[in-house]
């Protein structure tokens, strides 16, 4: 077993402090579905008029690859936040850091105020929004080698110990938009962190789920996935002693793969720093082989994890779903919310196993 050996990070303090009194952008809100309870963001920060979504190209997922006015390739000479943490070589240059997104979607630093309206419930869009960016502008999340895949892992630990202690807190998201059709605006390699007063929709639907599943069987429903996959072979993706990734049975959509921790654990701030190397291995070889069998796609993945509101949530489990692009949204699935994948997950499953030349990985 490897060795974790991070670089060495540092924490920018006064950029802690600066984030309240940061100069004022306009004000997010978060508007509740008055019929199913569901949240929505209003982001008047990234706010666009209505002929800006005229005319909008949508026709490859390739994004610009130059590193010409790349606002990431030096964020200090193209006018980015300062960073919240930055990790160093030996030598001074950086390999990562995480700053406050130019353009959150949510107002950072202010505890959330009511803005009702008749009979709807609105308030405050009060969070934070953060930047994870890897140096390479070129290498992207599979192309890294394990430790460094392992110190992206440990930043997103660093700070979603530090905005969990935040008063307006009480979830965090962290995701990656990989390609145009995923929602990725810029090419250099970044992943996104945002911390929330509010619990997703999605999240609530899974700890309800997760829940019912253990007073009825009185065991984990994701760990029982993790064993039977596990022993059965037929959706594994790739796998060791600590995690496993393989296509769940009832995909959402094609190649969808899924990666969690073997043994029960409902926090991923918690993980240690041989379960980054470990989570490092096998997430890297998800993204390989579906960057090798579809011809490198659009995707984003999702970190699910229990949310950080002084509840306790034995029965979770967290995990990191990876959806690639591979269709279209249309009525039926836009009306029902029923997805159409077009390839049984244990084929989708065969192809990925096939694709990796576990000779040569990293």
């Amino acid at each position: 077993m490897m060795k974790i050996e991070i670089s060495k990070k540092q924490k920018n303090k006064k950029t802690k402090s600066s984030t309240i009194t940061a100069k004022k952008v306009s004000e997010s809100e978060l508007r509740q579905d008055i019929v199913t309870g569901d949240w929505v963001v209003i982001a008047t920060g990234r706010a666009k008029r209505p002929e800006d979504f005229a005319n909008v190209e949508y026709s490859t997922h390739n994004l610009e690859t130059s590193t010409d006015n790349c606002l990431f390739c030096d964020p200090e000479k193209s006018g980015q936040e300062k960073d919240v943490l930055i990790y160093r070589k030996e030598d001074g240059d950086w390999t990562l850091r995480v700053f406050p997104n130019k353009y959150p979607a949510f107002s950072r630093g202010r505890v959330p105020r009511s803005l009702e309206e008749g009979p709807y419930f609105a308030m405050t869009g009060t969070g934070y929004h953060e930047l994870i960016v890897t140096r390479d502008h070129f290498n992207h999340l599979p192309d890294l080698e394990i430790v460094e895949v392992a110190e992206v892992f440990d930043a997103l630990q660093d700070r979603y110990l530090d905005l969990m202690k935040k008063k307006s807190v009480n979830f965090i998201t962290i995701f990656h938009n990989y390609g145009k059709e995923a929602g990725a605006s810029i090419s250099h390699p970044h992943s996104q962190l945002i911390a929330i007063p509010v619990i997703s929709p999605y999240i609530r639907q899974e700890l309800a789920g997760a829940k019912l599943y253990h007073k009825s069987n009185k065991k984990c429903v994701y760990c029982t996935m993790a064993k039977y996959e596990s022993d059965h072979k037929k959706r594994i993706v790739f796998e060791n002693d600590s995690f496993i990734a393989f296509c769940p049975f009832s995909s959402r959509s094609a190649f969808e793969i899924w990666v969690m921790p073997k043994k029960h654990s409902p926090y991923f701030e918690r993980i240690t720093n041989d379960d980054k190397i470990k989570l490092a291995e096998v997430f890297k070889n998800a993204l390989t082989a579906i960057k090798k069998t579809i011809d490198n796609p659009p995707y984003n993945f999702y970190i699910h994890t229990s949310p950080c509101d002084g509840k306790d949530y034995p029965h979770y489990h967290w995990h990191i779903e990876i959806l690639p692009h591979t269709s279209t949204w249309a009525g039926f699935e836009l009306e029902t919310g029923i997805e159409i994948s077009m390839i049984r997950p244990e084929v989708a499953a065969k192809a990925l196993r096939q694709s990796l030349d576990l000779e040569n990985l990293k």
